[in-house]
């Protein structure tokens, strides 16, 4: 039997009968179109499906559509503005913290609550507050250095 959830996606409220069973990033990818969010591992290991939920880094393939009914998610679509990238987004293109690119949104929205917590991290508290997301394509340094370059960036613009 279907349930009815409203969740506000993006800024976006939606609302659907879906399956209990079925997964958030399901949901996102399949429901709502948001493909930027990847399915990765389903064990919830990789962390490409990481999005926000109420503020918090998740890992979508853990949590049931239904669980996160009234919920506020954010995906890594919804973090550009007016057509304008996040500092993440535009870090990750300058600093070359991609190769193939499929970690890449699941580490941008990890990188956005670990800024909301810690507005200048160290490298170590970057790599930390990474490390439930893996890429197995740079070796790192160029994400830490994108998320670096995105603390610099948001700091800039608070300081205006």
């Amino acid at each position: 039997m279907n349930r009815q959830v409203t969740l506000r996606v993006n800024g976006v409220t939606q609302q659907h009968s879906v399956e209990p069973r079925l997964l958030l990033v399901y949901y996102l990818r399949e429901v709502l179109g948001l493909t930027g969010t990847h399915v990765g591992c389903d064990t919830s290991q990789c962390g490409a499906c990481t999005v926000l939920l109420e503020g918090q880094a998740v890992k979508s393939c853990t949590i049931l559509a239904v669980q996160a009914d009234g919920a506020e998610i954010t995906t890594i679509e919804g973090l550009a503005r007016d057509g304008k990238l996040h500092p993440l987004q535009t870090g990750f293109w300058e600093e070359h913290g991609l190769q193939c690119g499929f970690c890449t949104p699941g580490m941008i929205m990890a990188a956005c609550q670990l800024l909301e917590r810690i507005p200048d991290p160290s490298e170590a508290q970057i790599r930390h507050g990474l490390a439930g997301n893996l890429c197995r394509c740079t070796g790192y340094h160029n994400i830490v250095r994108a998320v670096q370059h995105a603390a610099r960036k948001l700091l800039e613009t608070k300081q205006r």
